[in-house]
């Protein structure tokens, strides 16, 4: 029996029969050029003694014998050898088709004169003449920018061969001619050849076979190409500045040339909708494109899309952040929210002073069409399941007191004094829960929405504006449905009598605040109804100062901007003394109205969100030498309790010196209002409240949360426009400001009188809070909600 193995083309062969050392080889006779065995055994390192003659092997009839002792002994010898040298070497790498990397990767030694690719840092390669060593292993280098500079060895990437004594002035030239002979195609041309041999190249190698030479621009270039390569060639391995590169698997080079492509076709998308933005930009105001036509291509719309939401901080995905970042990185933009608002500003989308915060917060500025279609089924069909209930009050003479610029107008106000010389008043509420249910689609729209939102530059209802403005608001000369609270009261103030129910009224004047004030100044007989109001406006305010209010009463500004969305809109401002005549008069009776319906939803056990303020760690007394208004309210309220809701029982409101106390006086703007109403005509029609305690409380949680959100809102649009307003004035104006309290050293918190805004700035010395001074605005930019004033130093004489 016989035992063999194959080995490259040749066998070796043991008979079981023969004594161990006995081995026979045998060969095929062929060309010994074109062995493999020779070819594998030389780069395996074996070296056998091979006879031959001519073309053919020495052997009897044309074929090869030898002597078994003699062979075997050679290949013993050559195999241990061998295995020696494969230990030693078994660390080294091969190239993909078996050469040694380490036979490639010889390194060259720098020395003067030599021309070298570094890495300067993580983004810049530069080419440089190596000038002198620095220390041990560091080098001095100039590099094409004429700058010198200190290398490490590491940062070597390329020393370009067959170069000594490199000028270095000629760096840039010979930049120019490599950038110039640079053609990506030839990689795929020495891409396909390398990977039929299933060999590596070098960029001496790869020269030679592209451009037919390694002289040392050639070479260069060829690095250049290796080196930027993403897609034929990988990176093998890399000693000092010499580098190894191999074909990559023909899967891989159709993979990553998809990839290419489509990341190509996406920087060119990228580029023309760049160029879009910038032809855009360019255009006067008038010419910019509408903004529906951002929204007609799906791929612009996505982009512009990710600008808006890079500019409220509300991505639907990463996807869409890295989008808006890679945009204004184009465009040469840091990547801010300011500047993403600044891009669609520029290009028409945005108006000039759009409200950032009314997009970021989200707020509901229109109503869907399911619920104004709800809103005008309601007008046309609901019947008023009240109407056997309500009182005529048409009789009486009705004044409607509100901003000019309400558009919703649901409180009203009438008079008279009795026979016994008490006064008797009616505080008239709109009465939206006529046409809305609880928990109807209307009603649960007004809960998410909580408040209707009053900005500069717009109202957005909480109600569908028909149903708000046609159905539920006060009209004047018309028939208008209400919840009457009538309260008669006793010579000092308090309550002596009350009543609340359904009525029918009919408003007489609608009037703004200015007007009423001037009706009051001039004192007609006939408008004595009006001068009622006013003298039990003025007892009340002095019964409740007796139980321990607090007097908050300030300066407001109030503004409204037309056409919002031009450049330069119109505003309007003006501002609003809360302890005016009208103001009091109106602010007494809604206190008087929330003191009524408190007592009313005790004394009947009616769940209400009853409204406390606790007042024990104010002491009016410490801020008594403080002037009235906006200095010593400032003050006061810097120190005040947040209000608290209890759903059951009424709780004492310190700061307004009553009882307890209901907001219920506008329903039509707040929701918590509207609930007021719900719980109160359930116990009218002698039903159970539609909602518990618990239930008022989780409803109560939802609309604080928006009305503070609300309130934030407003408050900061209204400061924009009142900074939007002084930025247009003439930098002579002076302005008065009152010093509300000093901030550090003599840096004070001023409030200016004619605008209504607080800011600060350095006071003279010898200035005290409550002192009035005169100052100037040096820069106001409202985007920033930045203001800068200088004092203004009266000279004597």
């Amino acid at each position: 029996m016989m035992a063999a193995r194959a080995f490259k083309g040749g066998s070796l062969f043991r008979s079981a029969a023969s004594p161990p050392p006995l081995l026979t080889f045998c060969c095929r006779v062929r060309p010994f050029s074109s062995l493999p065995f020779r070819r594998n055994s030389e780069l395996l390192g074996l070296r056998f003694p091979v006879f031959c003659s001519g073309n053919q092997f020495l052997g009897y009839g044309g074929g090869f014998s030898h002597s078994a002792h003699s062979l075997v002994d050679c290949v013993m010898e050559e195999l241990t050898a061998w295995r020696s040298r494969r230990r030693v070497r078994a660390s080294v790498k091969l190239t993909s088709s078996g050469e040694l990397l380490e036979d490639k990767l010889v390194n060259r030694e720098l020395e003067k004169g030599f021309l070298l690719e570094f890495k300067k840092d993580t983004d810049r390669v530069l080419l440089g003449v190596a000038q002198r060593p620095d220390g041990k292993k560091n080098w001095i280098v100039c590099d094409q920018n004429g700058v010198t500079s200190s290398i490490k060895p590491q940062q070597i990437t390329y020393i370009v061969p067959g170069v000594e004594n490199f000028d270095q002035t000629e760096i840039s030239k010979f930049l120019q001619k490599a950038h110039g002979n640079l053609d990506p195609t030839l990689l795929e041309i020495a891409w396909i050849e390398l990977l039929e041999k299933n060999a590596s190249v070098t960029a001496e190698e790869l020269a030679e076979m592209i451009f037919g030479s390694s002289e040392p621009l050639e070479s260069y270039c060829a690095h250049l190409l290796l080196s930027s390569d993403e897609v034929y060639f990988t990176l093998l391995a890399t000693k000092g500045s010499r580098s190894i590169y191999g074909p990559r698997p023909t899967g891989q080079v159709e993979e990553l040339l998809h990839k290419k492509l489509s990341k190509e076709a996406a920087e060119k998308e990228l580029q023309d909708f760049v160029q879009l933005l910038v032809s855009a930009k360019a255009k006067p105001a008038l010419a910019k494109p509408a903004k529906s036509s951002w929204m007609v291509d799906e791929k612009t719309r996505y982009k512009i899309e990710s600008l808006e939401a890079y500019t409220i901080d509300a991505y639907s995905s990463d996807e869409q952040r890295k989008t808006a970042g890679m945009i204004l990185k184009a465009m040469g933009l840091t990547k801010t929210a300011s500047s993403a608002r600044n891009v669609l500003i520029n290009i028409g989308y945005f108006p000039v002073h759009v409200n950032v915060e009314l997009l970021k917060l989200n707020i509901r500025t229109n109503h869907s069409d399911e619920i104004i279609a709800a809103a005008e089924s309601i007008l046309s069909e609901s019947p008023d399941s009240d109407e056997m209930n309500r009182v005529d009050l048409t009789h009486l003479k009705v004044y409607a007191i509100d901003v000019d610029e309400a558009d919703e107008l649901d409180d009203a106000l009438s008079a008279t004094k009795l026979q016994d010389g008490r006064m008797k008043i009616w505080i008239h509420v709109a009465d939206p829960t006529r046409y809305v249910e609880p928990r109807s689609i209307v009603d649960r729209e007004a809960l998410r929405r909580g408040t209707s939102v009053f900005l500069p530059t717009g109202t957005y209802p909480m109600f569908p504006e028909k149903l708000a403005m046609e159905g539920m608001s006060l009209k004047q000369g018309e028939l208008c449905k209400a919840v009457s609270v009538s309260v008669i009261l006793h010579p000092d103030g308090s309550i002596a009598e009350y009543s609340v129910q359904n009525s029918i009224i009919k408003p007489t004047y609608m009037l703004t605040y200015e007007s009423a004030t001037e009706l009051l100044h001039l004192n007609l007989e006939e408008e004595a109804e009006l001068k009622i109001l006013s003298e039990a406006a003025a007892l009340r305010l002095k019964w409740r100062r007796m139980q321990g209010a607090i007097d908050t009463s300030t300066l407001e500004a109030r503004i409204k901007v037309v056409n919002p969305e031009d450049p330069e809109p119109s505003i309007n401002l003006y501002v609003e003394n809360q302890a005016g005549p009208a103001m009091r008069l109106v602010s007494e009776m809604m206190i008087l109205c929330g003191e009524v319906v408190a007592t009313f939803g005790s004394c009947n056990n009616i769940p209400l969100p009853y409204r406390g303020q606790p007042q024990s760690n104010i002491d009016a007394s410490a801020y008594s030498h403080l002037p009235e208004g906006p200095v010593r309210s400032s003050a006061v309220v810097r120190i005040m309790r947040a209000a608290v809701i209890d759903f059951r029982n009424p709780i004492r409101h310190g700061v307004l010196g009553i009882p307890g106390y209901v907001q219920f006086t506008s329903p039509i703007r707040r929701y918590l209002d509207l609930l007021a109403h719900y719980q109160v005509k359930a116990f009218l029609r002698g039903e159970s409240p539609p909602f518990s305690a618990g239930q008022l409380e989780g409803m109560a949680s939802m609309v604080n949360m928006q009305v503070r959100v609300v309130r934030t809102l407003s408050a900061s649009s209204l400061r924009y426009w009142i900074i939007e307003f002084l930025r247009r004035q003439p930098r002579e104006k002076k302005y008065r400001a009152l010093i509300l309290r000093f901030i550090k050293d003599r840096i004070a918190a001023l409030f200016l009188v004619e605008v209504g805004l607080q800011a600060s700035a350095q006071v003279s010395i010898g200035c005290q809070v409550g002192d009035e001074v005169e100052v100037q605005v040096e820069e106001a930019h409202p985007r920033d909600d930045f203001v800068s004033l200088k004092e203004v130093i009266r000279t004597s004489g």
